[in-house]
């Protein structure tokens, strides 16, 4: 190597002198490949900047000659084009043991609503037209009758998020207007979207009743007046209270409205269409039993529990979910074609509910049995021993998962998995954000969760078919 360091002007200026015309770097043998992957113009422009980083380096003394090689130009120019090239949005391994994990994108969809995505990407489709007669249709037309089948309601329709849902309910039936809510059910989830707040983007005034950890029914009446729209109830999906507590039912808020000419409207966040229990989950009030206890208003959605694309669904009854699509907002929240061709073929799943828990990705991954991830982690352990080296310990262990997103908070589930400790058995600060690190630098990013001074890798949603990638790609970086 014939480092500059020291070199005075005159030798620095004859070793920039030394820096190959681009032409001709471009025209060499070594860079045909890169030519032919990436274009001549990126190609170009990252050469160009290549060779402005060497001069800089060499000012500073700390460049090579050696640098100047064809070949290792066109190494520098392959790994900046590579980085430069790859997508933002990369698929990764969810080792966290939160399946609708909101940052990870929720629930995974299933193979057909995939073809159903595929298909409506490649050819026009009839989203708002009426084959039967010929005139323009309505979007929602294609999932309401679905929607209406599996939840019981009398119509539906369906915006980009439950935040959208549930400020289009508001904006619809409560503009200037107050809406009564019990304080206990004021929540604040993710990105903080708070209920008060969206209720007053809404141009609805909140009123709230009874005390944060105490709701009678009484409460809801007295506040009732001249200026009330609605009553609503909140689900408080992410986070439980116990102890001293007492909240109105809907079976026993909904006569109450009914008596006073008032709609009640019920945001259920996560919203299941079926009973989770029979499959050994926490139970949890579905779609279907919240319309029949009284709801006029539901808003729910897509990608939790009930294992569909990203939206929000409003069903109810038809003459506030007509009001609700008239409203001028609905067209701003609307969804386009590829949600709708997912949803559908999500939805179609719950019409054979005997194959649902194979079919439904989501619903699969939540009823995993533990001794499958446990077969799981007894195969990819080698594998992670030999990437981590001796200075870590690498033990499967049982553990446990949790649904996420907001369902169902307190409530876990029996999961296994791999646990990265150092092998002293010191609680060396820093040491797990080090394999942390490094996992997620692997092509295909290894995320999982560090706590107790170590590097927690539940195998819950590592699924058969993907584990020879998983432990290929470890193999590679031993």
């Amino acid at each position: 190597m014939s480092d500059v360091t020291g070199k005075d002007g005159g030798e620095l200026r004859a070793l920039m002198a030394r820096v190959p015309s681009v032409e001709r770097v471009l025209a060499s043998q070594a860079f045909e490949a890169i030519i032919a992957e990436y274009g001549r113009t990126h190609t170009l422009s990252a050469l160009r900047a290549t060779l402005d980083t060497w001069r800089t380096d060499a000012q500073a003394g700390r460049a090579s000659v050696d640098g100047l090689a064809d070949a290792a130009l066109a190494h520098a120019v392959d790994a900046t084009l590579a980085k430069r090239m790859r997508s933002h949005v990369r698929s990764v391994f969810n080792l966290t043991g939160t399946v609708l994990h909101t940052n990870l994108g929720r629930a995974l969809l299933p193979d057909e609503a995939v073809r159903a995505v595929a298909e409506i990407l490649t050819r026009p489709a009839n989203l708002e037209f009426d084959l039967d007669t010929g005139a323009r249709g309505d979007r929602d037309d294609l999932i309401n009758g679905l929607i209406c089948e599996l939840t019981g309601a009398e119509a539906a329709t369906a915006v980009n998020n439950n935040a959208a849902a549930v400020l289009l309910t508001l904006s619809a039936l409560a503009s200037r207007k107050e809406v009564i809510v019990s304080r206990g059910e004021l929540v604040e989830i993710g990105g903080a979207f708070r209920i008060p707040d969206i209720m007053s983007r809404a141009g609805a005034k909140l009123r709230e009743v009874g005390t944060t950890n105490r709701t009678h029914l009484k409460d809801y009446d007295e506040a009732i007046n001249p200026k009330t729209a609605l009553l609503m109830k909140v689900h408080c999906s992410n986070y439980a209270m116990s102890g001293f507590t007492k909240e109105v039912t809907l079976a026993e808020l909904a006569p109450l409205a009914k008596a006073r000419g008032l709609p009640v409207a019920v945001d259920l966040g996560s919203g299941t269409l079926v009973d989770l229990a029979q499959w050994g989950l926490p139970r949890e009030a579905t779609v279907r039993e919240t319309v029949a206890a009284g709801a006029d208003v539901v808003t729910f959605s897509g990608d939790k529990l009930l294992g569909g694309p990203q939206a929000g669904l409003i069903v109810g009854r038809r003459e506030f979910i007509a009001k609700i699509k008239k409203h001028p907002l609905k067209r701003a929240l609307r969804v386009g074609k590829l949600t709708l061709a997912a949803l559908e073929a999500v939805l179609r799943l719950y019409r054979t509910p005997e194959t649902l828990r194979e079919r439904l990705t989501t619903l699969r991954l939540l009823t995993r049995p533990a001794d499958a991830m446990r077969v799981a982690a007894e195969r990819i352990r080698p594998a992670l021993q030999c990437m981590t080296g001796d200075e870590f310990a690498i033990s499967a262990e049982p553990m446990f998962s949790q649904i996420g997103s907001g369902a169902l908070p307190v409530d876990v589930l029996p999961s296994y998995g791999l646990v990265v400790r150092l092998a002293s058995g010191k609680r060396a600060g820093g040491h797990p954000n080090r394999i942390e690190k490094r996992l997620r630098e692997l092509p295909r990013p290894v995320l999982g969760r560090i706590a107790d001074g170590a590097l927690w890798l539940d195998l819950r949603c590592l699924e058969e078919a993907d584990e020879a990638a998983f432990i290929a790609q470890l193999e590679a970086r031993a």
